[in-house]
């Protein structure tokens, strides 16, 4: 037997052993496995296990966030067994990195024009010009920001005040630059900010985008193609403009992605002025980021993508870089599979966290669509 929640509970025995809940409320802020009776009402119920950070243990009810920030939630009463995990395990591929070293990497690579520390926490902001008329704002009136990355705030530690605090001062440092408020925290490795999402959702934040940050070598990368063919440039001129994402272009955009210690564009020419394929890279340090790979829709399943990251990696190589991050969406089905294939992994998600809305008669914080 085994007591949990003040309740006896006759429980399964394993080769290892009787089954032990063996977390309590004090376990909050760690990744733990648990094993619950799927349907506790039910004679000989199946049983479900999740592993995630324990969030909460409030009023019988656990929430576990997992890896890829979707919570959990549990009631005491269903577990049959639980116990504290590693915080992250070991990587059996790849090179090793912690979350932080990522995070402001990828900070260097999508720079904002404008920032302000708060603590720890740094508040970014790249947003367009004020349009002379109104009605050219974003569906609420804000102005609007290239990249959800360069227009939200990066939590790396502590903001030095009491978190409600913290978030008024976050929403009226973006308010008064006319753009909405975004927090990006991250899931899923060691020293992400499960509890901070927690806190963020509890307060009402929306969550708008996931996305993950994969990591690889950079070598096996630069030997999947020659590469022949590629044109490498330190700007973004106006073809390789006209095949990045088939829009147009600010100068703001242009700012963010000219930004970055190292930044190289490539482009392999197609047969009119718009390049076949496209991509961006950023040379920093031990570390090369990949981003804004794109190829003709007419074009794609020839190997161009990889052709673009190859003659990438080897610049990178030759600039000293070892390893390569990028970021791509959950459902980037084809993205995923083509980065699987050349020794990627996911190391962490990524969210993005939007304001709550004021409420009836204030003024909507919604900007519209905002580019993650």
């Amino acid at each position: 037997m085994i007591r949990t929640g003040g309740v006896d509970r006759p429980v399964e025995i394993s080769a290892s052993g009787r089954l032990e809940v063996r977390i309590t409320a004090a376990d909050v802020g760690k990744r733990v496995s648990v094993r619950r009776v799927a349907d506790p009402g039910t004679p000989g119920g199946k049983f479900t296990d999740t592993v995630g950070v324990l969030t909460s243990w409030d009023n019988g009810v656990l929430v576990i966030t997992r890896r890829n920030g979707e919570t959990v939630r549990i009631l005491e009463s269903s577990l049959v067994a639980g116990k504290v995990v590693p915080a992250a395990p070991a990587r059996r591929r790849g090179p090793a990195a912690t979350f932080e070293e990522l995070a402001r990497a990828a900070a260097r690579a999508w720079q904002p024009l404008e920032s302000e520390r708060l603590g720890d926490w740094v508040l970014r902001a790249a947003a367009e010009k004020e349009p002379r008329d109104a009605s050219a704002r974003g569906t609420a009136g804000r102005r609007t920001g290239f990249t959800r990355r360069a227009n939200s705030v990066l939590p790396l530690g502590d903001p030095g005040l009491p978190l409600d605090e913290a978030l008024a001062v976050v929403r009226r440092w973006y308010g008064e630059r006319g753009l909405p408020a975004y927090v990006q925290a991250a899931t899923g490795a060691e020293g992400t900010q499960e509890m901070l999402c927690a806190e963020l959702e509890r307060r009402g934040w929306v969550r708008e985008v996931s996305a993950e940050l994969w990591i690889g070598a950079l070598a096996p990368v630069a030997d999947r193609s020659e590469g022949s063919g590629v044109v490498l440039s330190r700007t973004a001129d106006e073809a390789w403009l006209a095949r990045y994402r088939r829009k147009g272009v600010s100068e703001v955009a242009l700012k963010v992605l000219g930004s970055g210690p190292s930044v190289w564009f490539a482009s392999v020419p197609g047969e009119g002025e718009v390049p076949a394929a496209i991509g961006r890279c950023v040379v920093d340090g031990r570390w090369a980021s990949f981003s804004a790979v794109e190829v003709d829709p007419a074009l794609r399943r020839r190997g161009l993508a990889t052709t673009v990251l190859a003659a990438l990696a080897r610049r990178a190589l030759d600039e000293g870089a070892s390893a390569a991050w990028l970021q791509v969406e959950t459902d980037n089905t084809a993205a995923r599979a083509l980065y699987g294939a050349l020794g990627f992994s996911a190391h962490h998600a990524y969210h993005h966290y939007r304001e709550p809305d004021p409420g009836p008669g204030a003024v909507p914080q919604d900007a519209g669509t905002v580019r993650s």
